[in-house]
């Protein structure tokens, strides 16, 4: 891609770079920050909804259930139904997903790990925004 291209809105639409959308769409689905907590939370093994919940603090019923569809549709996360009354669902990462795990967890511990000091450079970057 030259420089012109790079500027250019017209350049996404030739056909070299389909392969780009079609990349972006998955990083989309696997980047976010949800489907991040639930690839972490699922790697030591199944969990159940609920379990789900409670280990990913914040997220709410509606999200979590569409996390785990989408991850399930792109073939990351298997969904078991067991006819127990009531019904139990586990929810577990493909061998798929267990690839993805681990890049997922280096990257949810770099954020751990780097927290603070991303806390601290919004703070001088606001700082100085708010004295121009």
């Amino acid at each position: 891609m030259t420089p012109r291209d790079s500027t250019d809105t017209d350049a996404l639409a030739a056909p070299e770079h389909h392969d780009c959308r079609g990349v972006a769409a998955i990083l989309a689905r696997v980047g976010d920050k949800w489907s991040v907590f639930v690839i972490m939370m699922l790697q030591d093994g199944p969990k159940r909804f609920n379990e789900l919940k409670r280990l990913v603090g914040g997220i709410s019923q509606r999200m979590l259930t569409l996390t785990l569809r989408g991850l399930e549709r792109d073939g990351l996360v298997t969904r078991t139904v067991f006819p127990t009354i009531p019904p139990r669902v586990d929810y577990e990462l493909t061998d798929l997903g267990r690839g993805l795990s681990q890049p997922v967890q280096a990257l949810g511990a770099w954020a751990i790990e780097h927290r603070e000091q991303i806390e601290q450079a919004r703070s001088r970057f606001d700082a100085s925004r708010d004295a121009d």
